[in-house]
């Protein structure tokens, strides 16, 4: 069990209540929940709603004048008007693709466009035309005064702009997304209309583009024969200029290398190809002195050219045989043998011919040195001279090439100008960019009114105005509607719910089966938990406003405590309006208001009823001052006595709001009951009547909601409520009841 002071209490504070609600809000119904419960709440307008939406757009879709669609498709290739065709001139960004089909587009849609195919169809003296769109021509071309009257020019310009606006109106663009096809729609209330109209909109934009052409090829080929002429004239006195220096300069060009561009990059002349053909001659002629050195300086050794001279060799080979024979002899015979003696002089003789060949082999290679030496210094003189040459001349290359890239830029910008002049003269205005696809053919069956799509629109117009309709009605019923918002919203416990089952509520409750009494069994199983004694010695039971079932609840809460062997004892001290000997079928001449005036003996006022342990306080006559004889303590003075007597106390308190009697009750009892009837009171009055008894420092429970019906199924309540036993007999009989006693 939980102890009092666990249960929700009300500070002095008057904000409280409003500080609690967000907390509380956080653990509310998800939205969609929220949306479901309202249109189920609400079928039977949604569907009257939907119903009407739909005959509406039935009714309409008949009334509605057949229309035809014709439809062409072209493909528009994107090739710009480009004169001079420079690089660079324009920008090449990949947003201009889009650019110049947005642009294709508004023309399609141009005015001009459409008097043009106004014009080519001659619909402004077609009567048949002005006849289908209901037009009377007198009437679109009013006269400005009885002085213009006489004037057909100004009601044929009247005319032309009221079909320029018609097909206007009706024409429809429509490019296909990713590629360069556009197809042009037109509709009106004759087939064959539309066909016309939609192929003579595309002969027209053909034929409005090839005008363009042609007056952008005329401009152009006047621009370039001015260019060219101009540019010729440059090019030319760029040219005698780039040969006057040159002259004047001695720099002859032998050679001429051009980049892919047409710009001059290399440039071959005289004085380089002499430098080059000197500097290579004088390569070798230092290559021959080196080598001529090389041998004259070889004194001690022979020299390579001696080894490489076949003489030498030959006489060097025989002198090793003569050698070689002497030494075989030598072995034999003594060296003044005749004949190794005539082989020594034989060696004598070779060596003396080795020695004047070698001699002479030297003398060479000091004469072909000298000789190299001398052609050596001949060839670096001219060499030197050509490299001052050369330098003096790559000096003045420098305005050469300042005045050959002027003759390149110009000869380039003529070249191209030319070439441009020559592919305007021999293309002309024959390029089209813009071909027929498909042609438009007269439609067979009517593109509108549709019959499914109105019908669609008529959904979606009833799904909004519905949406409307519920959130209008939202908006304006702040009703407690789902017994959640008991807890969510207002911060209270919720003890339970009571169905709706109209007048026979009080006979439901002699039978303990019924939904009544199981609900107020509910009830009071929740009160045991309110204290730690259990169920509160005495209580009382009131409403925001009167009629909510307070006073049904107290006698309910009453039975019930009485049939579970608890001597009960009901007080109604709702002296304005008493109902408790209602309920018992007493009279009420004594009561409450009685002892309140003055009766100090209260047993007298104590009235038995048919349950043995239930018993009675009326409300007695009617007091004048109800609130007076409430500001006393003896009602406090009576619980207190009954507490001793019985072992509960019940009180029927009047309502909260209106009176002034709640508060100076609220504090008699342990605790408050606050009942609060299902779809009537907004929750705001409500929590006015929360904020009287706060300031009264009332103790409440927690509250009951009572007279649930149909519209809180959606929420879990409400027909089948779910009360009974279900089983056996009990729900032969649920079944048989009428439909109030159900939930």
């Amino acid at each position: 069990m939980r102890d009092s002071t666990e249960m929700v209490k009300f500070d002095h504070n008057a904000d409280r209540l409003e500080a609690e609600r967000p907390t509380l809000n956080a653990a509310a119904v998800p939205l969609i929940e929220q949306y479901i419960r309202a249109i189920r709440t609400r079928l039977i307008p949604i569907s009257l709603i939907m119903a009407i939406s739909i005959v509406f757009g039935v009714v309409i879709t008949l009334l509605m004048t057949p229309l035809y669609t014709a439809e062409s498709r072209i493909e528009i290739s994107r090739k710009p008007d480009n004169v001079t065709n420079v690089e660079g001139a324009q920008d090449e960004r990949l947003d201009q693709d889009l650019e110049f089909y947005q642009t294709q587009y508004a023309l399609l849609e141009a005015r001009t466009l459409a008097q043009r195919v106004v014009r080519s169809l001659k619909l402004v003296t077609n009567n048949d035309f002005w006849d289908m769109y209901g037009v009377d021509p007198g009437d679109t071309a009013p006269l400005q005064n009885t002085a213009t009257r006489g004037l057909r020019s100004s009601e044929r310009a009247a005319l032309l702009d009221a079909a320029t606006e018609i097909l206007l109106d009706d024409i429809s663009i429509r490019p296909i997304r990713g590629s360069s096809l556009v197809d042009v729609q037109f509709t009106s209330p004759n087939a064959s209309l539309s066909a016309n109209v939609s192929n003579e909109w595309v002969n027209q934009f053909i034929e409005s583009n090839l005008d363009r052409r042609f007056s952008s090829t005329s401009d152009a080929r006047k621009f370039l024969e001015k260019r060219l002429e101009t540019l010729r004239d440059r090019l030319e006195e760029s040219e005698r200029r780039l040969v006057g220096y040159a002259s004047n300069k001695a720099i002859i060009t032998l050679a001429t290398t051009q980049d892919i561009e047409g710009k001059t990059t290399t440039q071959r002349t005289l004085v380089a190809a002499d430098l080059e053909a000197l500097n290579a001659s004088l390569a070798e002629a230092t290559a021959a002195r080196i080598k001529a050195e090389s041998e004259a300086r070889q004194r001690d050794r022979t020299s390579r050219a001696a080894l490489d001279n076949s003489a030498i060799n030959v006489l060097r080979a025989k002198r090793a045989e003569i050698v070689s024979e002497r030494a075989n002899l030598l072995s034999q015979f003594e060296p003044e043998y005749p004949t190794v003696a005539a082989l020594a002089a034989q060696v004598q003789a070779l060596d003396r011919s080795i020695d004047t060949e070698e001699a002479r082999i030297k003398s060479g290679s000091t004469t072909n040195y000298r000789e190299a030496l001398r052609r050596e210094a001949e060839l670096s003189k001219k060499v030197g001279s050509l490299k001052s040459k050369f330098i003096s001349q790559q000096r003045d290359r420098i305005q050469y090439n300042i005045f050959q890239r002027e003759v390149d830029t110009n000869r380039e910008l003529y070249d191209g100008l030319l070439q441009r002049y020559k592919e305007i003269g021999v293309a002309g205005v024959g390029q089209n960019n813009i071909a027929v696809v498909d042609p438009a053919m007269a439609p067979a069956k009517p593109s509108s009114p549709s019959l499914p799509l109105n019908l669609a629109l008529a959904l979606l117009a009833g799904l909004g105005i519905s949406a409307a309709y519920i959130y209008a009605n939202e908006q304006i019923d702040q009703s407690l509607k789902d017994p959640q918002d008991v807890e969510r919203i207002l911060g209270m416990s919720l003890l339970g719910t009571v169905p709706d089952v109209g007048p026979g509520l009080v006979e439901g409750l002699m039978d303990s089966k019924s939904i009544e009494s199981e609900a107020y069994f509910s009830i009071g199983t929740s009160l045991s938990f309110m204290t730690a004694h259990g169920i509160p010695r005495s209580l009382m039971v009131t409403s925001s406003q009167p009629n909510e079932g307070k006073s049904t609840t107290a006698y309910a809460l009453a039975v019930i405590l009485a049939r579970m062997g608890k001597k009960v004892i009901l007080v109604d001290a709702d002296m304005r309006n008493s109902s408790a000997h209602n309920f018992v079928e007493i009279p009420n001449d004594t009561g409450f208001s009685n002892y309140l005036s003055g009766q100090d003996d209260y047993s007298p006022l104590v009235l038995p009823t048919q349950n043995p342990r239930l018993f009675v306080m009326t409300g007695g006559p009617t007091p004048p001052n109800a609130a007076e004889l409430l500001s006393s303590d003896r009602a406090s003075k009576l619980i207190k006595n009954l507490e001793a007597d019985f072992d509960h106390v019940i009180i029927d308190a009047p309502p909260v709001l209106g009176i002034a009697d709640i508060p100076l009750l609220a504090n008699v009892t342990e605790g408050i009951i606050y009942t609060i009837e299902a779809n009537r009171l907004k929750i705001r009055a409500i929590e006015a009547a929360l904020l009287r008894l706060q300031a009264a420092s009332a103790n409440i429970f927690g509250a009951i909601v009572t007279k649930l019906d149909s519209r809180n199924s959606s929420y879990g309540y409400g027909y089948g409520y779910g009360y009974g036993y279900g089983y056996g007999e009990a729900d032969d009989k649920d079944e048989q009841k009428p439909d109030n006693m159900r939930d």
